[in-house]
């Protein structure tokens, strides 16, 4: 029997968990989950044989090693500050490592222990990143084998509220994923290549540079540029390409309503304010606001920001309850913390709220010197709160890679990110069988 370990219970596990239980007989699998909260941890196996769940301090180094160097393959769901800790003591035991996180600067040091104790540690192998990086490479290197020149590749990705649940919703988002990366979306500078033109957008300028793309089906959706799409030019394997971004969806409105907060300053990480434990609401946008008694905090923001009192952006402002008169329950924070919990309050999924996740590529390339264009789009919709399109799509690729490393059939050692076909071909193939698909359209 091998033993699977999952460090980390939150919301992105409920798939995949459900998957490696459903396989846990067939393949002989043993699973641990192991929390920071043992009664989460617990709620998520509780339903399944073959499983255990058990209380889990990352910063425990004894914890950590009897744990690890008991297991077969670990899966760390931790978050991505720990990831290092994890991959660290998998190479002391040479135990193989799965992550759904970008491949930091520490990670990407553990290359050569990795691959001289003759272990994997994928990374990169959630949504996005993941199944962005596997189905674009698919395309990528089709292209490339039939002698054709890759001129351009835009991508974007969004997780958003499924359609049938935004009627009383104006901004049509709720959170689905890590609400603390959401608020501090895009800081610092966004960099790309546009015609063969180094592009940079500074923090401040962000959102109110988006483009719109129709989906069939699915309606228009607006996009702002992630931070470095440059890094992919070597990732890709794409020096020399003429265009490269890669964006955030939002539905149409979305960016104009959140530059208001970036604008204001709302969305400040970099100090902690003071006077907060009795503040509301209303208070937190007042205090970036200048004096005026006589003015109310709605109409001095309008005029601040030239918005139109009446306007789409103060709507979702007001829907938000940003101009709510309750107390915002901290006793500490930034700007940012406390915006998060104010949006938390209404941002967060029902119980029967269902989201969507839409993932768009778009491929230009010289076929004999004739332009082509290639569309792919994945849509994949939640069931519920527990049951999110967020937690399948980031689940099931992690799933299936750990099954294909305890197979043998992904033999690679090292620090990767799924981009080769070894590991991207099966892991899209039975995503195909699970019913999720990037519908790929030959516009021209």
């Amino acid at each position: 029997m091998k033993t699977i370990l999952i460090l980390g219970a939150g919301r992105s596990t409920t798939s995949l968990i459900q998957y490696l239980f459903k396989n846990a007989s067939s393949q002989n699998w043993l699973i641990r989950i192991g929390d920071f909260n043992p009664v989460l941890a617990e709620e998520k196996c509780s339903d399944f044989d073959n499983a255990s769940a058990f209380a889990f301090d990352i910063n425990d180094p004894n914890q950590r090693k009897i744990e690890i160097s008991n297991s077969n393959l670990v899966i760390s769901m931790l978050p991505a500050r720990f990831h290092a800790l994890v991959a660290e003591t998998c190479i002391e035991f040479g135990i193989n490592l799965v992550t759904a996180s970008y491949v930091s600067p520490e990670m990407k040091a553990f290359n050569e222990q990795a691959c001289g104790k003759g272990i994997i540690l994928l990374n990169e192998c959630g949504l996005d990143p993941g199944i962005d990086h596997m189905s674009a490479m698919k395309i990528i290197d089709k292209i490339r084998t039939e002698g054709n020149e890759l001129t351009a590749f835009e991508t974007f990705t969004g997780g958003l509220l499924a359609p049938d649940e935004t009627d009383q919703n104006p901004w049509e988002y709720k959170f689905t994923w890590n609400p603390r990366n959401v608020v501090l979306a895009g800081q610092g500078i966004v960099k790309f290549i546009q015609e063969g033109k180094y592009k940079f957008i500074p923090y401040h300028k962000l959102f109110r540079r988006t483009e719109q793309v129709h989906i069939p089906g699915y309606g228009y959706f607006e996009g702002y540029a992630n931070r470095d799409s440059l890094k992919y030019l070597d990732v890709y394997g794409l020096r020399g390409i003429r265009t490269i971004y890669r964006g955030t969806f939002r539905k149409p409105g979305f960016c104009r309503a959140w530059d208001v907060f970036v604008q204001l300053g709302a969305t400040d990480d970099t100090y902690q304010m003071q006077g907060i434990e009795g503040m509301t609401h209303r208070d937190f946008i007042n205090s970036f606001l200048s004096y005026n008694p006589h003015d109310s905090v709605e109409l001095k923001l309008a005029h601040y920001m030239g918005l139109d009192i009446d306007g789409p952006e103060m709507h979702r402002l007001k829907w938000g309850g940003v101009f709510d008169n309750e107390l915002i329950g901290l006793d500490t924070g930034s700007p940012a913390q406390i915006l998060e919990h104010i949006l938390k309050k209404k941002w967060t999924l029902n119980d029967d709220d269902r989201d969507m996740i839409v993932m768009w590529h778009k491929f230009e390339y010289l076929e004999n010197g004739m332009k082509r264009e290639i569309n792919s789009t994945l849509i994949a919709l939640g069931d519920d709160a527990m049951n999110t399109a967020m937690s399948k799509t980031v689940g099931l690729p992690i799933g299936i890679a750990a099954k294909l490393i305890l197979q043998g059939k992904i033999k690679l050692s090292g620090v990767h990110i799924p981009i080769k076909p070894e590991i991207y071909e099966p892991i899209l193939k039975e995503l195909t069988e699970l019913g999720f698909e990037m519908k790929e359209v030959q516009v021209k």
